[in-house]
């Protein structure tokens, strides 16, 4: 039985606009997640080891966003919507619920750009709909000279190989999978790119994976990456700090003291490899030609 919840609001105002996804405003359709990704940093008790089995419909969103645009519409308040900041917009359980479609299409109504974030393959279903979105939407003003479209699809890895996803994100769908979405979205002329979030150390940071990564976004025709690596949180049994510190110590035990010393003392890489990770990604992106921010320059 599909679990549902009445919230309050589904239109989020954030306080500050991300310099990569410049989200005025987030939408979740959906709480919980069936993509059970480890790493992921909104997990903990409240969704538990197995966060599908927290996962719930917002029943009400549709109305809810109808009368949030509305009011925002008729003031100007245009911003860019971003789809989702807190789960995938695009789980299995779309297909039949299709709610991400249906805030789509109150999006297109009340002509907001948005931005699609997701890990799915399923977002090909609504090409369409992004591309018209797309024609019709209003940037808010001081976006109008830096942006040349307004309907984004930024898709999420942590790797390009099967085998390493299926470790740390056994719910979401196969890489090879999404890379050719990725190439989908391109050909149909959606602004589409990657965010390479978050990179495992000494697994998928390696010069060799990236550089077979960055060839293959590039192939792809990706427009940006936004790169970004590994951070933890939390002790508890469902904590991301855990979770993937067990994936790693059963599937790459020659790395598991590494990690222990890396997130000893908190849930960030140390500052010398954070350091090092952005200007290797800085010569990446220069060597591939592929920008890392969606603004124009």
């Amino acid at each position: 039985m599909i679990r549902t919840v009445a919230v309050k609001s589904i239109l989020n105002k954030t306080k500050n606009r991300d310099p990569w996804f410049l989200d005025d405003y987030t939408v979740n359709p959906y709480s919980g997640c069936s993509f059970n990704c480890q790493y992921c940093y909104i997990r903990g008790s409240k969704y538990g080891i197995n966060m599908e089995e927290k996962l719930s419909v917002k029943s009400n969103a549709v109305e809810l966003l109808e009368r949030q645009l509305s009011a925002r519409a008729r003031k100007k308040q245009y911003g860019i919507i971003v789809l989702s900041s807190a789960t995938d917009p695009y789980l299995q359980i779309e297909k039949t619920e299709q709610l991400t479609r249906r805030l789509l299409e109150v999006i297109l109504h009340y002509r907001f750009p948005v931005h699609i974030i997701t890990k799915s393959t399923l977002v090909s279903r609504d090409f369409e709909l992004l591309l018209d979105i797309n024609n019709a939407a209003i940037l808010p003003d001081d976006l109008q000279d830096k942006l040349s479209h307004r309907a984004f699809v930024t898709f999420s890895f942590s790797t390009i190989h099967d085998v390493i996803a299926h470790i740390f994100e056994p719910g979401a769908p196969a890489p090879s999978q999404r890379l050719d979405t990725l190439r989908m979205a391109i050909e149909k002329g959606l602004h589409s790119g990657v965010s390479l979030m978050p990179l495992l150390p000494f697994i998928t940071d390696t010069a060799a994976h990236l550089e077979e990564m960055f060839q293959a976004f590039k192939t792809a025709g990706a427009a940006y990456i936004f790169p970004a690596t590994l951070t933890l949180f939390g002790s508890g049994p469902s904590d991301s700090k855990t979770l993937v510190l067990n994936a790693v110590a059963k599937h790459y035990p020659h790395l598991l003291e590494k990690y222990h010393r890396f997130f000893a003392d908190g849930s960030q890489m140390p500052s010398y490899y954070r350091q090092a990770f952005t200007q290797k990604m800085d010569e990446l992106c220069r060597q591939y030609q592929i920008r890392n921010s969606l603004l124009a320059r």
